[in-house]
């Protein structure tokens, strides 16, 4: 076996995302101010920062002030388009009602936020760490973790080059790097491999509620300049989800600079119809007449798909471990009812890095970061998190009327000052499916080529690209079980679920099916390892730089 290269630091952060490198600046800064040396380094598995990052978005940038107060003035791609009009539509299926916004919660409304490429503002967040004297490894993918003798975190292992399907090392073959540090801080986002591997090996669930989930897929539009209102933003409850008994989601459109528009919908991974594509539904969406008026001579340019993390406020696990702790959607800090994560995981960073820094300050390493959690529940967002708990759990069990109506509610009470009595509990997503013969098929239309489109040529946009004789990322514990099982109950939902055609039954026809990953097309959204009835897959990392790469996605 080849020796693995090791380097030291004092702190090593998984994950190039918002979360990761608001932690590594602040870890720099506040090396700064007490005249200290800290050594920090950042690994994205992305082939550059910001590739393998998707979001709506639409930023509160409260975060951004307390970490670099001048941003604003200091070049940052988000402060192009601050958000002016707010827009929540309620479609039927050929209308629309206009929800006005003074019957929600003054939280809910988008005043003083800004719309725009989270993808570009995490390039320029990687500029001010970089300035500051992080190193930053892009194309690296943290595929292993190390343990001390102790049984703490040591840090983590990159995954090998170079290795063939079969397990052979081909000419090109480099193992791994070990990266060792005090402390490693896992900012993966949602359903993270390592932070998958963490919450088991320490039990980091045993005192929340399942961890919920929904799939946001997204296209960039350049529209017709015309129809272009620079800082609108659209929300959508209704259609076309309404239509299947037990799915949740809804749709959003961002105008954004330059003339673009940011589009998705994002379906509740705890739909109960196993017939349901959440990629058809998104097209089908696109298709609204009041959708479809803002798109009609525009030019579709991106596309892609990410999980969210939806349980909220009683779904935090633990934060940390001896050795590191969870940082971001890694620790599914998202706000559902405001759409809003990154700021949220942005701080999430800082708390932790300043836990990090206090800690290694006072000589310690590899222990429990026990200040983290103790700040982040003092923090503004337990707060925030706190007053939307139960509105995910009001909406999938009574609906998206009589559940938002509630949900409403109880966000105003909350406002107000009036602590629910009550802490509502999550379902975990794979065990929602129905029998394929007890739910009806759903009758998608054929995309038109101009609104709505196929998977295979969304995924081209995408830039979408593996090394094809790589071990495949999407591993199945049981290899009988798509055909044997999920195929005669579910009629195999991973053809449907997964938004970028990794999946199908082939030669079912000739009474011979067949399961085919075809994990070159993985867009890394990380769905197949949520939904699958059976919890049959696991998505593992595959070579360092695989994957999408999304320009300002």
């Amino acid at each position: 076996m080849t020796e693995r290269e090791s380097m030291p630091y004092d702190v090593v952060i998984v994950g190039a995302g918002p979360a990761g490198l608001s932690a590594a600046i602040r870890l720099k800064q506040l090396a700064t101010e007490k005249g200290a040396e800290i050594s920090v380094c950042v690994l994205e598995k992305g082939s550059e920062v910001g590739a393998h990052i998707l979001s709506g978005a639409v930023v509160d940038p409260k975060s951004l002030d307390e970490l670099l107060p001048d941003w604003r003035t200091m070049g940052c791609p988000m402060a192009e388009t601050p958000v002016n009009d707010n827009q929540h539509w309620l479609l039927s299926k050929f209308g629309k009602t206009n929800v006005p916004h003074f019957i929600m919660p003054p939280f809910m409304n988008n005043h003083g936020t800004y719309t725009g490429s989270l993808g570009s503002l995490c390039r320029w967040l990687a500029e001010q760490a970089e300035g500051l004297g992080v190193e930053i490894f892009p194309g690296f993918a943290a595929a292993e973790l190390l343990f001390n003798d102790d049984g703490s975190v040591k840090g983590v292992a990159t995954g090998d080059l170079g290795i063939a399907r079969d397990g052979s090392h081909k000419p090109d073959y480099q193992p791994g790097l070990e990266l060792h540090a005090k402390y490693t801080l896992f900012g993966e986002g949602v359903r993270g491999s390592l932070s998958k591997q963490l919450m088991a090996h320490f039990d980091l669930r045993k005192d929340c509620q399942p961890q919920v989930y929904g799939i946001g897929i997204k296209e960039l539009w350049d529209i017709d300049p015309a129809k272009h209102a620079a800082g609108r933003v659209i929300h959508t409850q209704g259609w076309p989800l309404n239509e299947n008994a037990g799915s949740n989601g809804g749709g959003f459109l961002y105008h954004q600079a330059n003339g673009q528009v940011a589009l998705g919908f994002v379906t509740w991974l705890n739909y109960t119809n196993p017939h349901l594509s959440p990629f058809q539904e998104m097209q089908r969406w696109k298709t609204h007449p009041a959708i479809r008026e803002i798109l009609e001579g525009g030019k579709r340019i991106s596309y892609g798909a990410r999980a969210i993390s939806d349980g909220g406020y009683q779904s935090v696990p633990r934060l940390v471990f001896p050795g590191g702790a969870l940082i971001g959607c890694s620790a599914g800090f998202l706000n559902v009812p405001r759409i809003k994560g990154s700021h949220t995981a942005m701080k999430s960073g800082m708390m932790a890095a300043e836990a990090a820094f206090e800690a290694i300050e006072a000589g310690r390493s590899s222990d429990e970061l026990s200040a983290y959690p103790a700040t982040y529940a003092k923090s503004w967002v337990a707060k925030e998190l706190s007053i939307v708990r139960n509105v995910v759990p009001l909406v999938k069990k009574f609906g998206d009327f009589w559940g938002a109506g509630l949900a409403n509610i109880t966000m105003w009470l909350e406002h107000w000052g009036i602590k629910m009595p009550f802490t509502l509990g999550h379902h975990p997503d794979h065990e929602s499916l129905w029998r394929k013969d007890l739910v009806k098929k759903i009758d998608y239309p054929k995309p038109d080529g101009v609104i709505s489109f196929d998977r295979l040529s969304s995924v081209f946009l995408s830039n979408t690209n593996h090394e094809e004789d790589q071990p495949i990322h999407l591993q199945l514990t049981d290899p009988d079980i798509p055909v044997k099982y999920d195929l005669p109950m579910y009629d195999e939902p991973a053809q449907r679920y997964c938004p970028a055609g990794v999946y199908e039954i082939v030669g079912e026809e000739t009474g011979d099916p067949k399961f085919v990953i075809n994990a070159q097309n993985c867009v890394h959204c990380k769905t197949c390892d949520i939904k699958d009835p059976t919890q049959n897959i696991n998505w593992v990392t595959p070579e360092g730089g695989g994957g999408p790469n999304y320009p300002n996605m």
